[in-house]
């Protein structure tokens, strides 16, 4: 498809970057439990915002602990129903449910897998899209996809791997670097 065709996107990683998350010893860790969904502060407007503005919205998220067998797939399921009832600009959820043990699934952030396949099956621009979160993974996985990137700086005791494009408080202020800049091709 002639690269004029294509969409350009907002890849949002989930916990930490649209959801709150609870934090210890420096690491951040998914709700347990869909009563424990909240999104953070400001995120529907900017989903809002950056949709308005022609962006397709897709959320990759891995969800290990249904693969380590702690969490069910159906109560995730229930986290992105409740994330779409929310922000219905959300376009399309790739998740992946593999553990992180063993065998490295080409679908699992820091790989491109799940941005790559949305970016097939929804005739997206990797060029001219983002990858937003909160972890080395996303920024990783972004650039691996041809993204820019912003990390969402929450102080956590993770090194980064790799340089984001841009580094925010938060995604309303992500938001606005992205909407102040112009895509890499018309």
């Amino acid at each position: 498809m002639p690269q004029s065709t294509l969409r350009p996107a907002v890849f949002l990683d989930r916990d930490g970057t649209l959801n709150v998350c609870r934090v210890q010893n420096g690491r951040p860790y998914p709700p347990a439990a869909i009563t424990e969904f909240t999104l953070l502060p400001g995120v529907a407007t900017a989903c809002r915002r950056l949709h308005a503005a022609g962006y397709v919205l897709v959320v990759a998220t891995n969800q290990p602990d249904v693969g380590r067998g702690s969490q069910t797939q159906s109560n995730v399921e229930g986290m992105h129903a409740r994330l779409q009832e929310l922000i219905p600009e959300i376009a399309h959820i790739e998740v992946c449910y593999d553990s992180g043990r063993g065998e490295p699934s080409p679908r699992r952030k820091p790989e491109p897998g799940m941005l790559l396949e949305a970016a097939a099956a929804l005739n997206l621009n990797l060029a001219n899209s983002w990858m937003i979160g909160d972890r080395w993974r996303d920024i990783d996985a972004g650039h691996a996809a041809g993204c820019r990137t912003i990390l969402l700086d929450y102080g956590y005791e993770e090194a980064l791997r790799q340089k984001p494009d841009f580094v925010a408080p938060n995604l309303t202020e992500a938001a606005r670097i992205i909407l102040a800049r112009p895509n890499r091709i018309s």
